[in-house]
């Protein structure tokens, strides 16, 4: 079954819209809280069109996920158990109380483990709001949270608009063709994750 790849194409319609920077912008941001389809298969087509503007483009990108990330950081500091039965029934509750058992790990050793983890959790084709949401309901202190965020989305969308400048329209064909085994991979290595801290966390009992 293919989901990635539809999703992958309906992002690539919006990047040949002429207010493609405000859509971009405004993936990321929601990408960050809630939607499912990571700013950068926008972001990819968009460097490929206009290469000179790629890293206009990847901050603008990341100013949007920054923006989110507060935001999400914010509902599930305050509304996570408000909204459990909206996100049971979006089939995204396993996911992000996963994303909870992950950071409470983390928190149990210290603050700055946490921003390690979350640096290389925003490096990962991981949907960040994951981190996001699970970071406001464990409660993760915020110059950590920010400062982790921040490194993390920003080498991704960075390296990626460094990418397409050096590899041209060949970089954007590679991710277009392998888009559906890139978004399971990203499925099957979160699940993976969650089950080691799982096995971890019962080891130590």
């Amino acid at each position: 079954m293919k989901i990635f790849g539809p999703l992958y194409e309906r992002a690539l319609s919006w990047a040949r819209h002429r207010h493609a920077p405000v859509y971009l912008t405004g993936l990321s941001f929601v990408e960050a809280i809630i939607f499912p389809v990571m700013p950068e298969v926008m972001l990819a087509p968009m460097c490929v069109a206009k290469p000179r503007s790629g890293f206009w483009f990847a901050t603008l990108s990341l100013a949007g996920s920054m923006a989110g990330a507060m935001v999400g950081y914010a509902l599930g500091h305050y509304a996570f158990e408000a909204l459990k039965p909206v996100f049971a029934a979006l089939g995204m509750l396993h996911g992000i109380e996963s994303g909870i058992s992950i950071v409470q790990a983390k928190m149990a050793e210290s603050p700055w483990a946490v921003f390690m983890f979350l640096v290389l959790g925003g490096f990962m084709p991981i949907p960040m709001k994951v981190f996001t949401w699970a970071s406001g309901i464990v409660g993760v202190p915020l110059l950590q949270y920010f400062l982790s965020m921040l490194i993390g989305r920003g080498k991704r969308v960075f390296l990626l608009a460094a990418a397409i400048r050096i590899g041209g329209p060949r970089a954007e064909q590679m991710l277009r063709r392998y888009i559906e085994p890139i978004g399971w991979f990203a499925t099957v290595l979160l699940a993976a994750l969650v089950g080691w801290v799982i096995w971890r966390a019962r080891q130590g009992v």
